[in-house]
């Protein structure tokens, strides 16, 4: 499910944002398959920009998730989209 819009979709139309229990780094995982709390964001422009807006990666990561990062996840995210 969308953090964002909240619909369902299939894994594989979401892009998973993931909080690295080792280091605890926030990246975005592609292949769905690193460990550590996760989240589903769909793949649009607004979604991502509500959950940064309204700190809502913060609530579902469990974790204050900086500025810098969440600038770095938005500009990666505007990458995949292009």
């Amino acid at each position: 499910m969308c953090l964002g819009c909240g619909t369902r979709q299939p894994k594989r139309e979401l892009v998973r944002i993931v909080r690295v229990p080792e280091d605890g780094s926030i990246v975005m995982d592609l292949t769905g398959r690193l460990n550590g709390r996760g989240c589903y964001v769909c793949r649009k422009q607004e979604c991502m920009d509500l959950i940064i807006k309204k700190k809502k990666l913060s609530r579902a990561l469990e974790t204050e998730v900086p500025a810098e990062t969440t600038q770095r996840l938005a500009a990666e995210f505007a990458e995949l989209l292009s």
